[in-house]
């Protein structure tokens, strides 16, 4: 399978998010009790619909629009629930200046999931 331009950015933005939910996850000053469930999930999550999205597996590549409508969907959900999560809790209701510490990861991450978003939309092979 050769692999088009948008194709290796849908790749590279994929792992970028993922890896930095598994970086705020083992941020021991966000997560001083040990490793955030939610956001070692989400790394999880990423990184198993890229595999669907792409591995030569006769299921996934049959179900191909299929997964890309999961992983535009999963996408859309990790925004969502970052805006209710950290803008909606901390920063509006709890008072937690929007460039904090926490933002080191959320804000790149947000920034590179609506970029895949319209990547994977645009992605209709």
């Amino acid at each position: 399978m050769k692999f088009t331009s948008r194709q290796y950015t849908i790749i590279v933005l994929a792992l970028i998010t993922a890896v930095l939910h598994l970086a705020a996850a083992l941020d021991k000053q966000l997560f001083p009790e040990g490793p955030d469930p939610l956001f070692l999930l989400n790394f999880a999550g990423y990184v198993g619909l890229l595999i669907a999205y792409f591995a030569p597996i006769s299921l996934f590549q049959q179900n191909h629009n299929l997964v890309r409508m999961r992983f535009m969907g999963y996408t859309i959900l990790t925004i969502v629930a970052w805006l209710v999560i950290w803008v909606g809790f901390s920063v509006i209701r709890d008072g937690i200046p929007f460039f904090s510490h926490d933002s080191i990861y959320g804000v790149p991450a947000k920034i590179v999931e609506v970029i895949l978003f319209f990547q994977l939309r645009a992605d209709q092979a």
